[in-house]
């Protein structure tokens, strides 16, 4: 099971958001690239990187961190944050990301998501951002009736690389993941699934963990990893 270290980039800092409020920033004092190469001392096989300045202003703003972070931590990166042109996708993709996540684009422009996918198989990961059952887009502000299972129905026949499950609620409070919504939405999908938002000790990784039979392939971590509330390489050797 990968477990996917988070580095959230804001203002050129690494950063995490409370349940995606802007107000509520925690800002770790380290620099991006050498938040990075840290997990990847540690064992971490592929990075999260996120342009949260991207997400709210709908282009990204990191892509020099972006092309630093590739350059010296020599795992693939999944990145996202503002990504909703095909210029700005070969861009994000010419840095060197190894997967970039669409999120927004799968409800305001769904021909842009299906044109990403298909010129460029298995380095699209959708993105779904869930608060209350529904789905969130631009940044976790504007929200959407749609579940899901059903969103994700929309582009089954698609070569996608997977989907990262963000439940809002519980990213960034330490207390505990969504097993529930996470399991519903693996289950109803033929996707893999990556789990985020809420992984905040040991327990949650070995909850996760049970789901790799309905698709369930790993989880981002991040607020958990930076206050040092598990170690990571002793995670990656357990599972």
């Amino acid at each position: 099971m990968l477990i996917i270290p988070a580095v959230d980039l804001k203002g050129g800092k690494c950063v995490r958001l409370i349940q995606g409020e802007k107000e509520r920033e925690i800002v770790y004092g380290i620099d991006p690239a050498e938040a990075a190469l840290h997990w990847v001392d540690q064992g971490a096989k592929r990075l999260h990187l996120i342009d949260l300045d991207g997400a709210f202003e709908g282009s990204p703003k990191h892509l020099k961190v972006l092309e630093k972070v590739t350059r010296v931590a020599g795992v693939p990166v999944q990145f996202g944050g503002g990504v909703r042109s095909l210029e700005t996708l070969q861009a994000v993709l010419g840095a060197g990301a190894s997967f970039v996540i669409l999120g927004t684009s799968a409800l305001k422009n769904p021909a842009f998501l299906k044109e990403a996918a298909e010129e460029n198989p298995e380095k699209i990961l959708m993105g779904i951002d869930v608060k209350e059952g529904e789905v969130r887009i631009s940044g976790w502000i504007e929200r959407d009736k749609v579940t899901p299972e059903v969103l994700v129905a929309r582009f089954q026949n698609l070569p996608l690389a997977g989907i990262v499950f963000t439940d809002i609620s519980s990213d960034g409070m330490l207390e505990g993941f969504n097993p529930v919504a996470v399991g519903s939405l693996a289950r109803a999908v033929e996707f893999p699934v990556i789990a985020a938002g809420g992984f905040s000790r040991m327990e949650d990784l070995d909850k996760l963990h049970l789901m790799e039979t309905d698709g369930v392939i790993g989880a981002v971590v991040g607020r958990a990893l930076y206050e040092g509330k598990f170690d990571l390489k002793k995670a990656l050797e357990r599972f």
